[in-house]
């Protein structure tokens, strides 16, 4: 089978400077790792470490549900009915995220972090440790649709802590640090690169051969197909897929993905959700949006969208998988 090659509609033609080799910085953050392809003439490697991992730290800082100290978790223990002002970061992953809550009636859902946890798929990993055993219908059904609860004020960036609510932004958060990472590049001038952090990607420009950022499109691993290669050129590309996580219980495969409108794993046997996007904070959210909807909602979701995306899901006869027309035009 030939392996499908998908490119962008539009190509800019600026090549890197001259004199120019691709360099690399990695480093960790976020419980995973981020790396740096920069192509470039002479760049300032140190500042430019210095600058992206201050930058993760802060996301961190502000938006960890892992960290205690985060300013998330302040809000998270926060008494009922007190109001707070969110940093500028946070409040802009905060109102992208309750606008997708918005479009998706709840699908997606940042204020899932009590059935999250309920599940034992929060900080603990509880599902994980002996004598674990599912939550309760009655207690799932109590946690869903958290998100409707809360009362943001985009202007200025004020959040209400209704009591109990408890965000959890690990399904945006990584996209918008690479997102950052990909700001503090273009604003000290530098126009060609490749970031990633923990499986999330976002290209600019080009190597200096000319050649895009090629990346593999993630497959499921039992696809057994030659994964597709994407030209990430003014693009970001996020993977939600069961494969990653997910554990079982009494012989019931469950997903650690949540369907936060009905307050249990995923039933639907979506495997995989590619979205493509030039924002990778939005292909982030996008792409666990779709992965909740399932394999006929999130196609026309994505559709209406006009979203490249592509959906890998398991049926009783193998792995079948569908992209939206908006994908199909990047192989055209």
């Amino acid at each position: 089978m030939n392996r499908r090659v998908l490119i962008p509609a539009e190509i800019h033609p600026d090549a890197p400077p001259a004199g120019s080799t691709v360099h690399s910085l990695t480093g960790d953050s976020m419980g995973c790792s981020w790396s740096l392809r920069l192509a470039a003439a002479s760049p300032a490697l140190d500042a430019l470490r210095n600058a992206i991992q201050a930058e993760l730290d802060q996301i961190v800082a502000e938006m960890s549900h892992w960290e205690p100290e985060s300013t998330l978790c302040r809000f998270n223990h926060a008494p009922a009915g007190s109001r707070h002002r969110l940093p500028p970061r946070f409040a802009q992953v905060m109102d992208a995220a309750l606008a997708l809550a918005r479009q998706t009636g709840g699908a997606y859902d940042p204020a899932a972090g009590a059935l999250v946890n309920a599940w034992g798929f929060g900080p603990g990993e509880a599902y994980a440790k002996p004598g674990y055993t599912p939550p309760a219908p009655a207690e799932c059904a109590a946690l869903t649709q958290s998100w409707a609860l809360l009362d943001w004020r985009a202007q200025p960036g004020e959040l209400l802590q209704p009591g109990g609510v408890l965000l959890d932004l690990s399904s945006i958060a990584k996209g918008y640090a690479v997102d950052r990472m990909a700001e503090i590049l273009l604003a000290r001038g530098y126009q060609h690169f490749l970031v990633e952090l923990g499986g999330e990607l976002r290209g600019h420009g080009c190597k200096p051969d000319g050649q895009p950022w090629w990346v593999e499109v993630e497959n499921p691993p039992e696809l057994g197909e030659q994964a597709a290669l994407l030209a990430l050129h003014g693009l970001s590309i996020a993977t939600s897929g069961d494969y990653r996580r997910w554990t079982e219980i009494d012989g019931e495969r469950l997903s650690h993905t949540l369907d936060p409108r009905v307050g249990r794993p995923i039933t639907h046997g979506l495997a995989s959700v590619s979205v493509v996007h030039p924002s990778c904070m939005q292909a982030d959210a996008l792409s666990t949006a779709i992965n909740v909807l399932g394999p006929e909602a999130g196609l026309r979701f994505a559709e209406h969208l006009g979203l490249p995306a592509r959906l890998v899901w398991r049926t009783e006869s193998g792995l079948q998988e569908a992209s939206s027309s908006a994908w199909e035009r990047l192989a055209s």
